[in-house]
């Protein structure tokens, strides 16, 4: 049986692409089970022989893809925060896509940087951070206000301060009505309480094994190393974005947090940069929002070296809840208007706007973290 993902079918690669390898099944992207590394070493060397596929340190048009959030907690149906978008499998069809893009693209991809959503249980977006008035705490997908903290309708949980603060409450307090402050003037998404998440040594906080799969055969075909970025520990930011936490500094000034200024001036050091991963209208958004910022400041042109695929990312959609679609479209209107691209994963790449074809260096860039 062949399956087919959006007019893709998985036997028949586009011209200039590779086929899939055999141990690829579309339709076991959407569960959790052990990738059998030592096999799949095997298979990618020996795949890498047959279709000629070099080593990455050769490649004169150096592609980056950097995969953001792909992990179980976001992509698996009935873990904590499945992507569902628009269709109710967004995150698993915009998988399959990725994982074939992937393996169509083994010989173009030079590297590839996952991102991992990173969090421990008391952290300022989580139920147990706040209380009510009865002591108990808000569901998840509440927003908090600025005018919900100054009446007294959602207060700092005292129990956390130990754990956080060292006990001094005032201090923590004095900090939540400023992050909401922050995120208000800021004009960023309002303090929202999410379910807990991708916490840190859980199976939610793992890459889905059909991208880990396809991420370790790119590894070994091609000789490159993958480079994860762990991003969310600190427990009082929000840390949608993986270049730089929802709010650097605390009331008295104090830094909560930095930018990621290694991780940026890395991106923009390849000749094209892929972005996909979820969720479309968080953790994708705010990324290559403040990727946008940088470029901005350094050089505007950089932006066209951008390429978001637009079927491998989904917006965070909770049917009678809340509906990110409209934020999410907003977001990559603006993105394109500055000169990024948006694409599809199954157009070839030479026919994507403004793709290099022979340029930048055949030696590869240390990673500097």
């Amino acid at each position: 049986m062949i399956t087919t993902v959006q007019g893709l079918t998985a036997d028949t690669p586009p011209a200039g692409t590779l086929p899939l390898p055999p141990h690829f099944q579309v339709e076991r992207v959407g569960e959790v089970w052990r990738v059998p590394y030592q096999h799949r070493a095997a298979e990618a060397e020996a795949w890498a022989r047959q279709h000629g596929i070099p080593a990455a340190a050769t490649d004169r048009v150096r592609v980056g893809l950097l995969l953001i959030d792909v992990q179980n907690t976001f992509c698996i149906p009935g873990f904590e925060l499945f992507v569902a978008g628009s269709s109710g499998l967004g995150a698993v069809e915009d998988n399959q896509r990725l994982c074939q893009f992937i393996y169509r693209n083994l010989a173009r991809i030079t590297q590839i940087i996952p991102t991992l959503d990173t969090h421990t249980a008391m952290q300022i977006f989580h139920p147990i951070f706040w209380v009510d008035g009865q002591g108990s705490h808000p569901q998840p997908a509440t927003a908090i206000s600025v005018a919900d903290i100054r009446s007294g309708r959602w207060q700092v949980n005292p129990a956390v301060a130990a754990s956080l603060t060292q006990g001094d409450l005032t201090a923590l307090q004095a900090h939540a009505l400023h992050y909401a402050e922050q995120l208000e003037q800021g004009g960023k998404y309002p303090l929202i309480v999410w379910p807990y998440h991708s916490m840190l040594g859980g199976i939610g906080h793992a890459l889905v094994p059909a991208v880990e799969e396809a991420i370790f055969f790119h590894s070994l075909a091609r000789h490159s190393q993958a480079s994860l970025e762990l991003k969310g520990a600190n427990p009082l930011t929000e840390n949608y974005s993986v270049l730089s936490p929802e709010v650097l500094t605390g009331p008295e000034g104090d830094p909560i947090d930095e930018k990621n200024d290694p991780l940026i001036r890395y991106l923009l050091g390849f000749d094209a940069l892929i972005v996909a991963g979820q969720a479309k209208s968080h953790c994708v958004a705010w990324t290559v929002s403040d990727l946008l910022q940088e470029i901005q400041t350094q050089d505007p042109k950089l932006a066209q070296k951008i390429y978001l695929l637009e079927d491998c990312t989904s917006a965070v959609v909770i049917p009678g809840v809340v509906d990110f679609s409209e934020q999410a479209e907003a977001a990559f209107a603006t993105f394109a208007a500055a000169g990024m691209h948006r694409v599809r994963s199954t157009d070839p790449m030479e026919d994507w706007p403004d793709f290099p074809r022979d340029s930048g260096s055949a030696a590869p860039t240390q990673h500097p973290l």
